[in-house]
């Protein structure tokens, strides 16, 4: 089989029972790799609502077919399991190296069941596994572990971790890996935490078998030909300056989150503070850039800025999504709290998308006296107060005093403290993202429904379908658009691509490089069914748990401006249901949210999923 090992690894923490199994077939091609295939495998292997934080649970790290083979932008895995936060599916994707060196190690995924009894990791060297005691690093951050990992086995090794917030089962926690790179969102890091189980350790040179190499080199060619050409001026700025490139412009189109859902760029967050957070601010501060493993780009960078408050030392660059959850979401124009923050939550483990957001929460809350200082430590928290948002931080990523009931995210804090409900902004209790779908339209159908919900980075029409002032939401064919919008993304993150690479080559190249990395053929007409396939095993996980289309809600403030009262997202109202029904419709489920009988069977290798869904009448 080319574009993998083989080979899959279960292991059982209540036995320490360690399995080695082969990866069918038929699976890698009905499912390629990434959260697709981790769906399929958890379909069968995790019973029915079972209790996310509990033995039953299940947590897989799964590659896609790029990963460790010479496709461009092929860096990406992903981390599958049931979310403690929604109750629903999870899938959490993460660049970095870790994807390749868990292939080189000789498995394409792994997959932990069971709680230890003490703390443990896992160590698997070049098609071996064991079970290790990790008391010695149980409670030290990312940076820490990574180093004492190292001392043991060598600077050959990575590691997929938790810090102490996944320690603590924060909901808020999310999985590092090469220091700074996150599997991040749903509680992936609180589902490790709770097994006990510190990091998962690869070393090995093995290398991953492909179909075509001289095709696979080709098509690279026609790519970083791309890129020189048509690409050129979206991928300049983008490898100069990271994903916070375009942060002020954002900003002025009203796409991050201003004051908590609530704010303008004219009223609240102008253009002259903004610019003290976008990349090009601060990139007089870049020591050296970062690359995710075959990327050509590199839009990573560290950073030394010097402060008189905080010190820093070879800092990673935050994200447009750190930018905003930090900065706008708070009125918060402090470059260097941004970078503060950013590093506390690399260190400890938490999803700097969620941690912001909470906070946000957190601020309105205290603005309209429903929080007081003194549920708040004695913090004084006040929209844009640099000192105020580390101070508290500092608590959500340690779990110290009010951080303990914060770091469970926005949603368990307002069920803690019977309050403040009407200030959430959530999508199935999991904080949204800093791109605004009174906006971006196409982004709601995916917040509210994607299995995963709550994501920016699924498939459907997301940032296509956009309002701009003036212009009238039009519904006519979104359906089918959005259908084709979840094809291309479902083989994109199965795959191991970059989803910001997607769109910095060519046309079809990424289905061009999984054929000739695997050496499966697919025609037009099986990409699409391939694409829906792969959603679907998704949301049949959803399914089985008994979700339906009233089960997923989603924040009055995501879908209708009032407020703000003024801006470019003034007066918009999107009709989320349109959206769904449409969308539903045009993949072949019911309104209810239940693919059909006959949906199931023309995709092709779903029958399990008629026989759970449509079982024969009994005699």
């Amino acid at each position: 089989m080319f574009g993998y090992m083989g080979k899959l690894l279960f292991i059982d923490l209540d036995t320490n029972k360690i399995e080695v199994r082969d990866l069918k077939e038929s699976d890698a091609r009905s499912f390629i790799g990434g959260p697709a295939l981790g769906a399929r495998i958890l379909y069968e292997e995790m019973p029915a609502n079972a209790d996310p934080l509990g033995n039953d649970s299940m947590i897989g790290f799964v590659t896609g077919p790029m990963n460790n083979t010479h496709a461009l932008y092929g860096g990406r895995y992903t981390v599958v399991n049931k979310s403690p936060v929604s109750g629903t599916w999870n899938d959490a994707n993460s660049g970095g190296t870790f994807g390749s060196c868990l292939k080189k190690a000789g498995f394409d995924a792994v997959f932990v069941r069971g709680i230890a009894k003490t703390p443990v990791y896992i160590f698997i060297d070049s098609g071996t596994a064991e079970i290790v005691d990790a008391s010695d690093i149980w409670g030290h951050t990312t940076l820490s572990t990574e180093e004492i990992l190292r001392e043991k086995h060598g600077e050959k090794i990575n590691a997929a971790l938790i810090s102490p917030a996944g320690e603590n089962k924060a909901f808020l926690s999310c999985i590092m890996n090469d220091g700074h790179r996150a599997a991040a969102r749903g509680g992936c890091g609180a589902v490790m935490g709770s097994k006990l189980l510190k990091a998962i350790v690869v070393r090995g040179e093995q290398k991953t078998p492909v179909f075509d190499d001289a095709r696979i080199l080709e098509l690279n060619k026609q790519a970083a030909a791309f890129i020189k050409g048509p690409a050129k001026p979206i991928t300049e700025s983008f490898s100069n300056y990271g994903s916070g490139e375009w942060y002020l412009g954002a900003v002025l189109m009203n796409d991050p989150s201003i004051k908590n859902w609530t704010g303008s760029p004219t009223k609240d967050y102008p253009e002259e503070v903004a610019a003290n957070v976008t990349s090009q601010s601060f990139d007089h501060t870049r020591v050296k850039k970062y690359h995710c493993t075959n990327c050509p780009i590199g839009c990573g960078a560290f950073h030394d800025l010097p402060s008189e408050r905080w010190s820093f030392v070879h800092s990673p660059r935050p994200e447009y999504e750190t930018m905003g959850a930090f900065g706008s979401h708070l009125l918060n124009g402090d470059i260097e709290s941004i970078f503060r923050c950013n590093e506390l939550c690399n260190e400890y483990g938490t999803d700097t998308i969620s941690t912001g957001a909470t906070i946000g929460w957190a601020m309105e809350c205290f603005e309209n006296n429903v929080l007081s200082e003194d549920e708040l430590d004695g913090i004084q928290l006040r929209w844009g107060d640099r000192e105020a948002i580390v101070a508290i931080t500092e608590k959500i990523c340690k779990g110290e005093g009010v951080g303990k009931i914060l770091m469970m995210g926005s949603q368990a804090a307002a069920n803690h403290f019977g309050k403040g409900f009407e200030y959430l902004v959530t999508a199935n209790g999991i904080e949204a993202p800093q791109h605004d779908p009174r906006l971006f339209y196409g982004l709601m159908r995916v917040y509210q429904y994607d299995p995963s919900p709550g994501r920016h980075v699924k498939g459907g029409l997301g940032f296509a379908g956009s309002h701009m002032s003036g212009h009238n939401i039009d519904y006519r064919g979104t359906g089918y658009q959005d259908s084709l919008g979840v094809t291309r993304r479902e083989l994109t993150n199965a795959s191991g691509f970059c989803f910001a690479g997607e769109i910095r080559t060519p046309p079809g190249y990424n289905i061009d490089q999984v054929e000739a990395v695997t050496g499966f053929r697919f025609s037009p007409p099986e990409r699409h069914a391939l694409g829906l396939r792969m959603y679907t095993i998704r949301h049949a996980f959803n399914t089985r748990e008994g979700l339906r289309r009233k089960d997923f809600k989603v924040s009055k403030r995501l879908y209708e401006s009032n407020p703000p009262f003024e801006g470019p997202i003034a007066n918009i109202k999107v009709d989320k249901e349109l959206l769904a029904d449409n969308f539903f419709n045009a993949i072949g489920y019911d309104l209810d949210t239940v693919p059909l009988k006959e949906t199931l069977q023309n995709l092709g290798d779903l029958d399990f999923l008629v026989d759970d869904f449509y079982p024969p009448p009994e005699e």
